[in-house]
């Protein structure tokens, strides 16, 4: 049972890692390179990045569950792994429910105002938050896919023991 668990962790993991990875460098440069629109480009990599989240959530809760199931002890959340997965989901839901939302928000009132994105000016107080808003979910995508290789990393050299 021990071995189908940490499979499950790995491939939990892995598959999460491996999506942020394909997302930021296939999916986005993909996207803005042969669409249309910066808009039409932005709606797809908006799209695929809430359907990553809800991957993640997904992988991570099942990381996390089979971490306990493994080791049902108080000290399975202290482990390194285990706090890196836990913190990949805080980022992932703060990015999901608290950036990409208000991102969105932001899109909405620029598109209203100025018809999209790029034809907003640059000094619009909705384009200068939206811009800070998306250097922030870079930041926190970035966080949590070298957290992600981390934790990888460190659930498999445990595998090695």
């Amino acid at each position: 049972m021990a071995t189908t668990l940490r499979f499950l962790q790995v491939f939990a993991l892995g598959t999460w890692v491996g999506a942020c990875l394909f997302l930021s460098f296939a999916v986005a440069p993909g996207a803005f390179a042969v669409l249309a629109t910066r808009e039409q480009a932005g709606a797809v990599v908006g799209m695929a990045l809430g359907r990553l989240h809800l991957l993640g959530v997904v992988a991570g809760v099942l990381y996390v569950v089979a971490a306990l199931a493994i080791e049902p002890r108080a000290s399975t959340w202290l482990r390194a792994p285990v706090l890196l997965v836990l913190a990949m989901l805080l980022l992932t839901l703060v990015s999901q429910y608290g950036v990409s939302k208000h991102m969105a928000e932001l899109r909405t009132q620029i598109s209203a105002a100025h018809g999209s994105l790029d034809a907003a000016p640059e000094d619009f107080p909705p384009r200068v938050a939206f811009n800070r808003l998306h250097r922030v979910s870079v930041w926190l995508e970035s966080a949590v896919l070298l957290a992600g290789l981390a934790a990888l990393y460190l659930t498999v050299r445990h595998l090695n023991r």
